[in-house]
């Protein structure tokens, strides 16, 4: 664990790797819960760090980090989000040639994993989404999209994504979901926040979708 100050009020801590950073996170969260955390206005996850913003002395919260226990990640289970998926994407089948399975496959091993919001970014509602074995790891498209469409599940990298609403991106598009991910009327807005567990479920497509809607 190193922290780094920025500015007068806010403190930047980076951990070794995705799993201690969620768990660091997690331990944020339930010290501030219990009141044993102080004053902070904002908590920010990332891929391996965290950002404190709003300390009122970050040198000395700083200096009381080497005595915390970080219980695992996963100490408390939060709530599961399923989302229903039509696994339809344009890049199905070059997502089945880079792991080497048929493109039904590909369906199957995305839905059977159990996904956790890592932390979140891009655009308002967008979880990064960790839970593939590494060996599904796949790189982005050599030539990014214009637009992609509202509802897209994606993959990059170690990473599963949703994108909220349209915009450009360079992701592999395996399927869409109807869910809504940022509602600006709801409360909380987003669908998706940091440690959220999620699942993806599968649903008909093409023919089988119209056979099932009858």
């Amino acid at each position: 664990m190193r922290t780094l100050p920025v500015g007068d009020r806010a403190l930047l801590v980076e951990l070794a790797d995705g799993e201690r950073t969620a768990a660091f996170h997690a331990e944020l969260l339930r010290r501030r819960a219990a009141g044993t955390l102080p004053p902070v206005r904002e908590i920010v996850p990332a891929a391996r760090t965290v950002l404190l913003d709003g300390l009122d002395d970050p040198d000395g919260f700083a200096a009381r980090l080497d005595g915390w226990e970080t219980p695992g990640p996963h100490a408390r289970v939060p709530d599961t989000v399923e989302l229903p998926v039509r696994y339809d994407g344009p890049d199905l089948a070059e997502v089945a040639a880079l792991w080497g399975v048929p493109a039904e496959e590909v369906a199957r091993i995305h839905s059977a994993a159990e996904f956790r919001v890592a932390f979140c970014g891009f655009a308002p509602g967008f979880g990064y989404l960790t839970g593939l074995p590494e060996a599904y790891d796949v790189p982005r498209r050599p030539t990014p999209r214009t637009a992609v469409p509202a509802g897209s599940v994606a993959l990059a990298g170690p990473y599963t994504g949703v994108y909220p609403r349209s915009s450009p991106g360079g992701w592999q598009l395996i399927g869409t979901t109807d869910a809504l991910l940022w509602d600006p009327a709801r409360e909380p807005a987003a669908l998706l926040a940091p440690g959220t567990r999620v699942r993806f479920t599968p649903q008909p497509t093409g023919a089988a979708a119209k056979a099932a809607s009858r």
